[in-house]
């Protein structure tokens, strides 16, 4: 599956991809860490939350992580081959979460999972607020958690109060 959803005018880049994924990714579950990719109608946003994440996680080795933002041509929108890229570039074998900013991303992302062979074997879309949910994926994937504990983790973001 190809080409994206959205369109519009804006800049940045689109996710990195192949062994761009920042993060040895060894964490505490040896050679193996859960993969998190951050899927925004914008670069900008998906890069800026996974910039967040790493220096809130706080440094150490941390589990790859990839932003997977806007269109290839830099513009507003979601697009299935930066989130393709993305999700092979975080895929160490022990699965990849997937969190989304905005309703086109959620139907992006599951168009792709239907697909059955656009993403690595184990990628799930979590259903997280998008910056409390990415910190506390990466904080867990970091610490050796599985796909369930890093989607746990991630979901629960919602419980976060700021009141």
């Amino acid at each position: 599956m190809s080409g994206g959803t959205g369109a519009g005018t804006g800049t940045g880049a689109g996710a990195e991809t192949g062994s761009g994924a920042v993060g040895s990714g060894s964490g505490a579950v040896g050679s193996r860490s859960v993969g998190i990719v951050l899927v925004s109608h914008s670069a900008a946003v998906a890069a800026a939350v996974a910039e967040l994440a790493r220096g809130l996680a706080g440094g150490g080795d941390l589990a790859p992580i990839l932003p997977a933002g806007g269109t290839p041509d830099g513009g507003l929108g979601t697009s299935s081959e930066l989130i393709s890229g993305a999700a092979k570039g975080v895929d160490q074998g022990a699965g990849v979460a997937i969190l989304v900013d905005l309703g086109s991303a959620v139907l992006t992302v599951k168009a792709l999972l239907a697909e059955g062979d656009e993403l690595p074997d184990g990628s799930r879309l979590v259903d997280a607020p998008f910056v409390e949910g990415a910190v506390a994926a990466l904080v867990t994937a970091s610490a050796g958690g599985d796909l369930d504990a890093v989607a746990a983790a991630a979901s629960e973001a919602y419980d976060y109060r700021k009141e």
